[in-house]
């Protein structure tokens, strides 16, 4: 009598197939998942480190219908004048007021209170954006 063998003994011959394909595509999934960390990482780094001027609006108060204070931060390089726009809008969203701000002092942090003219009674205070002198606004 003879005896029929279907298959190869379980472990004496190495690995399968199946396990050296799930090998491979774990280590092709860690190679692109830290690929793609350290992208994020860097497009994060390149935009935090690329602005030398940034601003945070700490308060506002409507003053009257056609005047806002706003409590303006700015941080930026010592040697760099920077520009910062600030927008107000009114309880329907409409723009009421526009206008770019200058600061030429020599600290790399500017506290500043600042008088916002308006058309209209102003609800909210927007930081459009800030930017060293002489350069151009990005688009929003």
């Amino acid at each position: 009598m003879s005896a029929v063998r279907e298959g190869l003994p379980e472990g004496r011959y190495g690995r399968s197939a199946d396990e050296r394909a799930d090998r491979k595509l774990k280590i092709v999934g860690s190679v692109l998942g830290v690929g793609l960390l350290g992208l994020v990482g860097w497009i994060g780094w390149d935009y935090v480190a690329g602005q030398s001027v940034s601003a945070e609006v700490i308060k506002f108060q409507v003053v009257s219908a056609s005047e806002v204070k706003v409590h303006l931060e700015v941080r930026k390089d010592a040697g760099v004048t920077g520009v910062c726009t600030l927008s107000s809008q009114n309880e329907d969203h409409a723009e009421v007021g526009r206008a770019d701000f200058t600061f030429a002092q020599k600290g790399t942090r500017v506290d500043e209170m600042l008088s916002l003219r308006t058309t209209g009674r102003a609800t909210m205070i927007e930081l459009v954006g800030c930017r060293a002198a002489g350069t151009t606004p990005a688009q929003n």
